[in-house]
């Protein structure tokens, strides 16, 4: 369990540095966000059949930072428009 909250740190943060512009997710939804990317990338590479959910491989790593990504723009997305409109 330890090592899925690493691995979710780790790809959380490679999320961020691959995502451009200035995000203003703090460090809980970064976690957050890549423990949800990973759980997206285990379970992709587990239907492909290349291991299990839990188990960290290249390719269920490279879709969970790819998840995450995706994630985390949704999550600056729906951030920006809340900011926006309470302005």
């Amino acid at each position: 369990m330890i090592g899925f909250l690493v691995a979710g740190l780790v790809i959380g943060a490679l999320a961020r540095l691959v995502t451009p512009g200035r995000q203003r997710l703090g460090i809980l939804a970064t976690l957050l966000l890549g423990l949800a990317g990973s759980v997206i990338g285990g379970t992709i590479a587990n239907l492909l059949g290349t291991g299990d959910v839990f188990e960290l491989n290249v390719l269920g790593f490279v879709v969970a930072v790819i998840a995450a990504v995706l994630l985390i723009g949704v999550a600056e997305g729906i951030a920006g428009s809340r900011s926006r409109s309470v302005r």
